[in-house]
């Protein structure tokens, strides 16, 4: 018997292609001839039909053969047509990691990044957008080869950016890594004078830190020299708030009275007598100046000049109190909104910005708030004594209390849900000998006062050599003020009767 034949299918090969016959030539001519003629719209209608009467196997040859005709390296091909900026400003779209790629493409690619300095834009940009590579561009001296060059500085080669931006990512993990860790270097102002007994209030920037003594003095201090150099009397009680920009200090005191004083030359312009007891906290922004008092009171100021302060009801104002309550109200309607419910005891402290309210009590714990719907999100618990301050900023919550310890919490983690409570506080500060009166922080720094006479300046920049910090914030506060929920409001305080009793008697037993 014969053995069964067998019909096999051979895939489509274009290897194996025979030699076309000469007929095929002639009549593949004559086709190719009339398709020339064609308009597009025929001749795509054309290529369909053939593509219709083909098998599977010829599609796939045609799809293989059709890829690499589709595909267009347009970095490449845009510079040939004198459009290099375009190609530029394409590539300058890259984050670090793919612009990184994308040099190593091909030598085509890299000299598009190389000669549009596409690494500058990219840190220049980062710059624009993010206050920590802000900062470290001014305190690392960086700043001067980007942007429009100062006169006399010129621009670095490519070289120097492609180099640079690996050595900030480094600088920023090293800080990230400091806060962590609570490795920092720390500097103190030795306020201690013969009545003083205790630093109540401050505020920085680059140049200066102004700070509210009980012995009824403001003290200016030079951030570089960190000496004393000016002193503004005229309170005749503790000075026990404060606030300044670039025209003016306000400052609040436990003699009842608001005093305005000229930024530069230090002169009192204004005395403002409203309160019937100690002002505790000021807050003041675009025009409006909030105050609080051991009254029980909060008066809302227009500020129409240094000299010319009045009463003025508007904007948006959030209380807390004695009472163990948060307070929210509508100034523009003078409407109460809603009470915030959950401490034990009193409340000492706040910041809100957004949604997010963060507040400080004397029963020892933070809580953080949600202002719209008005539920607690989260308690942070771990101090000891009375949360006299609180700070935070997008990445974490910074508090300090009687205990003399200052504490550094995770503040997205706070927020989510599913994180372990003794995950959140990423580490205690124990330098203070006093009560932590007040603090501030930016994402270098945290500048703090206290009943021991000191203020510390704690540095997570560069903890083997001393950087100077900048980057001003507003002291912290209890009562805030701003437009709507939406925005990020400035703060000022108020706290109305004893929230704790006292071992020492100061100015600063209204909480």
């Amino acid at each position: 018997n014969s053995s069964p034949q067998f019909t096999t299918s051979i895939l489509y090969d274009p290897a194996r292609k025979k030699e076309p016959s000469q007929s095929f030539q002639t009549e593949r001519d004559a086709c190719l001839s009339y398709f020339a003629k064609w308009n597009e719209a025929d001749q795509v209608d054309f290529v369909e039909q053939l593509l219709s009467r083909m098998c599977h196997y010829q599609h796939g040859h045609i799809n293989a053969y059709l890829k690499p005709m589709l595909q267009r390296d347009f970095i490449t091909l845009l510079p040939t047509k004198g459009l290099d900026h375009v190609a530029e400003n394409i590539l300058s779209y890259l984050d670090a990691k793919s612009l990184c790629r994308a040099e190593r493409v091909c030598k085509e690619w890299s000299r598009v990044i190389s000669e549009g300095m596409l690494w500058k834009k990219l840190i220049e940009r980062n710059v624009r957008t993010d206050s920590l590579w802000r900062g470290l561009a001014e305190r690392k001296g960086w700043i001067k080869y980007l942007f429009i060059p100062r006169p006399g500085v010129t621009h670095r080669p490519h070289k120097f950016y492609r180099e640079l931006f690996p050595k900030i990512m480094k600088d920023i993990e090293a800080i990230e890594n400091n806060w962590r860790t609570g490795n920092h270097n720390l500097q103190r102002i030795n306020c201690r004078s013969e009545n003083s007994k205790g630093v109540y209030c401050l505020q920085y920037d680059d140049d200066k830190i102004v700070s509210g003594l009980r012995d009824n003095t403001i003290k200016i201090w030079d951030r570089n020299s960190l000496q004393c150099c000016k002193i503004l009397t005229g309170h005749t009680g503790s000075v026990l708030c404060l606030q300044y920009d670039d025209k003016v200090i306000i400052s609040g005191s436990s003699d009842s009275t608001v005093r305005v004083w000229d930024v530069n030359t230090g002169d009192m312009v204004n005395t403002l007598i409203h309160h019937c007891e100690a002002v505790l906290h000021l807050r003041f922004n675009n025009g409006m100046m909030v105050t609080c008092s051991k009254d029980r009171s909060i008066a809302v100021w227009d500020m129409t000049s240094p000299t010319e302060i009045a009463l003025f009801d508007e904007k948006y104002i959030v209380s807390a109190s004695g009472d163990r309550t948060i307070k929210v109200w509508n100034t523009s309607t003078c409407e109460f909104v809603r009470t915030l419910n959950g401490h034990k005891r009193g409340i000492a402290c706040l910041q809100y910005r957004d949604r997010l309210v963060v507040s400080g009590s004397s029963d020892n714990s933070i809580r953080l708030w949600d202002i719209e719907c008005g539920t607690c999100l989260r308690i942070l618990e771990g101090h000891e004594e009375l949360v006299r301050c609180i700070r935070f900023d997008s990445k974490r919550i910074v508090s300090g209390a009687y205990d003399g310890k200052i504490k550094v919490w995770d503040l997205q983690a706070a927020l989510d849900i599913r994180a372990q409570t003794n995950t959140l506080c990423l580490k205690t500060l124990v330098e203070h000998t006093g009560r932590v009166f007040r603090l501030q922080f930016d994402e270098f720094q945290i500048v703090s006062s206290s009943h021991d006479d000191t203020i510390l300046i704690w540095d997570f920049l560069n903890c083997s050599q001393k950087d100077e910090p900048s980057t001003t914030t507003t002291p912290q506060a209890l009562v805030q003020v701003g437009r709507s929920p939406s925005r990020e409001y400035s703060s000022s305080s108020a706290a109305g009767g004893r929230a704790q009793p006292q071992q020492e008697t100061d100015d600063d037993d209204a909480y």
